[in-house]
């Protein structure tokens, strides 16, 4: 359930109306928009009688809200969510551009490639310490090694970090490396994680799961923000499909509908979904002018040799260049990037 309430009512009275709410035993959530000011209700408000509700003298209008996902519904917060990240905004005018390896491989390799995506235009630095693997013999990761490196080239670079976390054992580390928290495809719905997540006072990038559906994907983030954390960004990376052509397939209409259903930042992650460095180009295109915020793009020094998924990485030059082709695109859609 949401109240909207009147222009111009005073603090006082939306405390008045919030203690009032709580009797019913349920938590309200005020979100103060530029123009407007939602108390959302969360908890049963099966008890409660609308009709009660809108004889406040504060109240201008009471709806249900019907979906299950509600901290991160649009209706509760219809202004869009602006997560700020060391001096960076997700979900604003520009488009955010994360880059870098799918592993972290050594110190020289993730100095070079920070320094790299830096010239190319990337606002963020991504890489793999902990790998989530389908084969238990292939590379694992450097692990906690892999997040030192990961600070270093931070240091070096001045890119703040996106790096994935498998355990919540490791997320001490995590708070103390990284500047934004990657929940893999494979965690989406691993809800202790998620839980944990909700404790900590850091960004949480949360990609949909291979075979799930996008409320599914609103649910887990749900599961973060119930626990204090509303600092989430949602990924779309291509779910599973019968079609072999692409390691994946990107779901470009998620993008429009996600924003439609809620308030979080959305970004794509095209290097995974397509599985090909030559689909990383228009698919990227694609999903700016469908409304993302931002991309993430997988970037390697030489896909050759590398690690994992070398076959979905680009060059640094590559890189760069792509960065330039979508610009026409980033200045139709009246954004930056």
């Amino acid at each position: 359930m949401i109240i909207i309430l009147k222009d111009k009512v005073t603090q006082t009275d939306e405390l008045e109306l919030i203690k009032w709410l709580e009797t019913f035993n349920v938590k309200v959530n005020p979100i103060h928009g530029s123009q407007t000011t939602i108390l959302g209700l969360i908890g049963d408000t099966s008890q409660i009688e609308m009709d009660t509700i809108e004889t406040h003298e504060a109240v201008e209008k009471v709806m249900k809200v019907q979906e299950p996902f509600k901290k991160a519904n649009r209706k509760f917060h219809p202004e869009n969510s602006i997560i700020n990240v060391n001096g960076i905004e997700i979900g604003g005018k520009n488009i955010v551009v994360i880059a870098g390896p799918c592993s972290v491989e050594s110190e020289a390799q993730i100095l070079e490639l920070a320094q790299d995506v830096k010239k190319g235009g990337a606002k963020f630095l991504r890489g793999g310490a902990f790998k989530p693997r389908t084969s238990p013999y292939a590379f694992q990761g450097m692990r906690s090694d892999g997040l030192v490196l990961l600070k270093q080239a931070r240091e070096l670079s001045g890119l703040p970090v996106v790096s994935e976390i498998t355990n919540s054992f490791h997320l001490d580390q995590f708070v103390e490396y990284v500047d934004i928290i990657q929940v893999g495809a494979r965690n989406m719905q691993n809800f202790e994680l998620l839980k944990s997540l909700g404790e900590v006072d850091k960004p949480i990038l949360l990609k949909r799961g291979f075979a799930n559906t996008i409320e599914e994907l609103l649910m887990a983030a749900e599961y973060i923000m119930s626990g204090g954390n509303e600092k989430v960004i949602l990924c779309e990376r291509g779910i599973r499909t019968f079609e072999t052509a692409t390691r994946n397939t990107l779901d470009i209409s998620a993008i429009p509908v996600l924003k439609k259903l809620t308030h979080l930042p959305v970004v794509v992650d095209p290097s995974h979904a397509s599985g090909h460095t030559w689909l990383v180009e228009p698919l990227s295109k694609a999903s700016i002018a469908a409304g993302a915020d931002g991309l993430i793009i997988e970037v390697h020094e030489n896909p050759k040799k590398a690690l994992s998924d070398g076959s979905q990485s680009l060059t640094p030059q590559a890189f760069s260049e792509i960065m330039k082709g979508l610009q026409p695109i980033v200045t139709a859609m009246g954004r930056t990037l």
